[in-house]
């Protein structure tokens, strides 16, 4: 069943479309809300929420006026950035170790205080430059849907992006040459390229 029709099984009152819509789309709303957020807790709430409106909204909802998976991205992004309004973010602690039972435990907590470090960078960025960061490099959409999710034109994304990308290689500066002589951190930080 496609977005559009679960759309009208749910405006109907059917239970197994709202399931299958939390199904489809619970993954890429919880992605976007925790990188936005840095809070698994608080990132479960603005799906939950997320999920509550588009039930709530099923019987407005028009097909082909935009895709399902925008509109859901749409209001997570709205739900982040109102919670972002009402409280300062506060970045994760770099010296912070966690133990691992993994084969290579050495070269896991580098990555994994590699991977805090990004984090925290990318929670010290303003609200909408993050917001573009998490929607282009790490949802992976294109510019003109971050775009529309973020209710700018896509000139405004692009410029978004520069800046951020810029602030994050500056924040970043000290550990630049780790991240660039490790392959598998390298795609932990945002590329030049940009997504058209």
């Amino acid at each position: 069943m496609d977005d559009d029709t679960l759309m009208r099984a749910l405006a109907s009152g059917d239970p197994a479309a709202g399931r299958l819509l939390v199904e489809n789309h619970l993954t890429h709303v919880l992605a976007v809300a925790r990188r936005m957020l840095g809070d698994q807790t608080e990132a479960e709430d603005v799906a939950q929420d997320t999920f509550m409106r588009a039930w709530k909204a099923a019987e407005r909802w028009e097909p082909g006026r935009a895709k399902v998976s925008t509109w859901l991205h749409r209001i997570a992004m709205n739900q982040c950035l109102d919670r972002l309004r009402k409280k300062k973010p506060e970045p994760l602690d770099p010296d912070f170790d966690a133990a691992s039972d993994d084969p290579d435990p050495e070269v896991q907590l580098q990555q994994q205080q590699m991977a805090r470090r990004i984090d925290g960078a990318i929670q010290m960025l303003p609200d909408r430059q993050r917001a573009a960061i998490v929607l282009s490099h790490y949802q992976g959409l294109s510019n003109p849907e971050a775009a529309e999710i973020l209710d700018v034109s896509v000139e405004a994304v692009e410029s978004l992006l520069s800046r951020g990308r810029r602030a994050l290689k500056q924040s970043l500066r000290p550990e630049w040459s780790e991240l660039r002589g490790e392959g598998d951190l390298v795609s932990a930080i945002p590329s030049e390229s940009v997504k058209k």
